[in-house]
């Protein structure tokens, strides 16, 4: 059983698209940036990859390419999260074969299932890998938490359910789970602009939306938190929290999208339906705010 342990920045990638079809060209040469930058490990495929509208072929093609092009330079935790629990095992199952570090897996949207259906589920699919599952609690898109006491019970049972990625957008969440669980569960932050907050009560790092754009700063910023080095943490957080918000002004990954083809790291800013462009004043603003981070 692998004793991988995932902190630091991962990067939340966006799935690149170019005339309606993944581009792969895109994804190769944002790996790349991606690893030169010095980025901790590479999440493909979860809510920032757009998961919900490609394919399951499209779905582990881009993973596989994610593997390939980072050739066992970083981590590679796949997304492979589904409201079906037999389709987050045959997810999980593929990338496990794929050579994925380690899995993402999202607390089924929609269904709402009771906290026993949620332990049932992440039983399943823990049951299909030995690999690290890094648990993903984001209430405000699936509508229900992963109870504290599902996740003790989820890490009592399968030494691999170790890690957490918190979107809950809660201080006292993270007090709460690391009361229960100490250093046997790594939190790491699932918003941007709560990464210091929760580094702060023993979030262990972040997967990021904003790395995308700007993987040196997230890291500086992070690395300066872990190190409690909060005076540096704080005066990068107060300077990179406008973009923080501006990237999510709309849904994700539409703003981060336009931001990366605007700097030239992806070639098309697509994104597929419902999703779709920004105009009029959102737009100026994430144009004003990159604009501000350039200067």
């Amino acid at each position: 059983m692998s004793s991988t342990s995932f902190s630091g920045v991962l990067t939340a990638l966006v799935t690149p698209f170019r005339d309606g079809k993944v581009s792969f060209d895109d994804i190769a040469k944002l790996v790349d940036a991606q690893i030169a930058a010095g980025i901790s490990g590479l999440v493909p495929v979860g809510t920032t990859g757009e998961s919900p509208t490609v394919s399951h072929e499209e779905h582990m093609d881009v993973v596989r390419a994610v593997i390939a092009s980072s050739a066992g330079r970083v981590p590679v935790v796949a997304g492979t999260g589904s409201n079906s629990t037999h389709e987050a095992i045959d997810l999980t199952r593929a990338a496990h074969d794929a050579g994925a570090d380690g899995m993402l897996v999202v607390a089924p949207y929609y269904n709402k299932p009771s906290q026993e259906g949620l332990f049932q589920h992440f039983s399943a699919i823990a049951g299909t890998t030995d690999k690290p599952i890094v648990l993903y609690s984001i209430p405000g898109r699936c509508v229900i938490e992963i109870g504290v006491g599902t996740v003790e019970r989820l890490r009592a049972k399968f030494p691999h359910v170790s890690h957490i990625k918190e979107a809950g957008g809660s201080c006292d969440r993270v007090d709460q789970l690391r009361q229960a669980m100490g250093d046997s569960l790594t939190i790491l932050s699932g918003d941007d602009s709560l990464t210091l907050p929760f580094i702060a009560l023993g979030a262990k790092g972040v997967i990021s939306v904003a790395s995308n754009l700007i993987p040196a700063e997230m890291i500086e910023m992070t690395r300066a938190a872990l190190a409690s080095d909060l005076a540096t943490a704080l005066r990068l957080h107060n300077r990179l929290y406008p973009l923080f918000k501006a990237l999510f002004i709309e849904p994700n990954p539409v703003p981060v999208k336009h931001a990366m083809a605007a700097r030239g790291i992806i070639n098309s800013a697509e994104t597929r339906l419902p999703l779709c462009p920004m105009t009029g004043t959102n737009l100026a603003l994430v144009n004003r705010v990159l604009a501000d981070l350039a200067a």
